[in-house]
């Protein structure tokens, strides 16, 4: 495998580092309008409710799942469950570290492939049962928080990384999927085992702002989840326990940017695409809204904006047009960075990243697809035994040799979603789904 370590930051740490060069001054008025009490004016239409997908859109999406699925199945400890964070494509290597997040997403790939029948039904029940055992069992927590990287194989911290909340939150929806889709009673006992043991309110002890994670050197890191991002999982499962819930305020805690671009206004922040994306992998906000927002809506702004971005941005990198757009937090030539915009972040250099426009299908479905197709027709170096590499550059004919497991899995899930909304359906089943959104003053318009 390639030398990644240096890539084992978080994207919150790697954006962190990005912010603080000023590349956003531009948009600095915009940070006078916290507390927003309106909806955001949504620009477009989304078309996932009746959108009719072409014999050859339903076929390649079907091929992108199933290449997807065998890499949370292949790069899945067959012993504990625990998924790789990424893979070089081109290489046996053995090695590498597993991440919570990537297993969150693997657990959901089980559900999918089991109900597709890529993976047969007691195999899928197997690794499912495999994995939530070791995390019950045998992988490290702290307050029911997990480590954000492991070893795959004994659990063993990593990269002395920190307890984290936003990577725990995205393998409990994983777990929650799991549980509500096999609907077995030893597989909920886990999962409710493990979930229930997750102590929010040790999070939320001092500060309705929680934190990015905790180290056993340095206790709470000083970041907090302040400003909208994939953060809302985070605070919604919080919110929905019975064990250790979060109080209600948290919801209203952290801010809420309106940008605006080309006319259209949005709730957003200083940070790449996927923040619009990772939450509405699961949990379901189409036909709801609290008192600021409806979410759905707004990330179909959001993406229409960075589509328009993109295309503007063409003027300087003829390789983005309609037909091909999308940055956001990713592999490049130089390393790991946590790109996009709009306002422009990071060395922005005509790099492609599929999970940009895969990962928001269900917010504009023919322009991603019309993306996607162009990936998969034009660029064959970009198409791997497990979807597609995780960035590429047409300029320069640099192809990534990654798939990184989250990109990968927000892909699978959003094309699913699109095509059948299995996931939403299945996870927003669950009780804690139902209890967080009442609780932060969700309902249907």
């Amino acid at each position: 495998m390639t030398h990644w370590e240096p890539n084992l930051l978080s994207r919150r740490q790697l954006l962190g580092q990005v912010l603080g060069t000023g590349l956003c001054l531009p948009f600095a008025e915009l940070l006078a309008a916290w507390d927003i009490q309106a909806q955001p004016t949504p620009s477009v239409n989304s078309a996932v409710a009746a959108l009719s997908l072409s014999a050859e859109d339903d076929q390649l999406l079907n091929d992108l799942e199933k290449a997807s699925i065998l890499f949370f199945w292949e790069q899945g400890s067959s012993n504990t469950g625990m998924v790789k964070d990424r893979c070089n494509v081109h290489t046996n290597n053995q090695g590498g570290a597993a991440s919570i997040a990537a297993t969150g997403f693997g657990l959901t790939a089980l559900c999918i492939g089991e109900q597709r029948g890529f993976i047969p039904s007691a195999d899928a029940l197997e690794r499912v049962f495999a994995t939530l055992r070791f995390l019950w069992k045998k992988l490290p927590n702290h307050r029911g928080f997990f480590y954000h990287f492991a070893n795959p194989e004994t659990g063993e911290r990593m990269f002395d990384s920190e307890v984290s909340s936003v990577d725990t939150a995205i393998l409990l929806c994983g777990v929650l999927t799991c549980r509500e889709h096999f609907r077995r009673p030893a597989v909920a006992q886990l999962a409710n085992l493990i979930f229930n043991r997750v102590d929010w309110s040790w999070l939320s002890e001092d500060t309705s702002l929680l934190t990015h994670g905790w180290t056993p050197e340095v206790g709470f890191l000083s970041s907090r989840w302040d400003y909208y991002s994939e953060l809302m999982m985070m605070y919604l499962l919080g919110m929905g326990s019975s064990a250790y819930p979060l109080a209600q305020e948290t919801w209203n805690a952290w801010k809420r940017l309106i940008f605006e671009y080309d006319g259209m206004r949005y709730i957003g922040s200083f940070a790449p695409l996927f923040v619009h994306q990772f939450s509405q992998a699961w949990f379901d906000f189409r036909g709801r809204r609290d008192k600021y927002a409806d979410y759905f809506q707004n990330s179909v702004t959001a993406t229409e904006v960075h589509r328009r971005f993109c295309i503007e941005l063409g003027k300087q990198f003829p390789d983005y047009s309609e037909d091909l757009w999308g940055i956001t937090a990713s592999d490049s030539e130089q390393g790991y960075v946590a790109w996009g915009g709009p306002p422009a972040t990071g060395p922005i250099d005509g790099t492609v990243v599929p999970s940009a426009a895969g990962g928001s299908l269900p917010f504009l479905p023919e322009a991603t697809m019309r993306v996607l197709r162009t990936i998969r027709n034009r660029y064959p170096a970009a198409w791997t035994k497990y979807g597609f590499v995780n960035a590429f550059n047409p300029l320069k004919n640099w192809y990534d040799t990654d798939v990184i497991g989250i990109d990968t899995g927000i892909i699978l899930l959003m094309a699913e979603n699109l095509r059948t909304r299995f996931v939403w359906d299945t996870f927003m089943k669950t009780p804690e789904a139902q209890r967080g959104m009442a609780r932060a003053g969700f309902h249907k318009y």
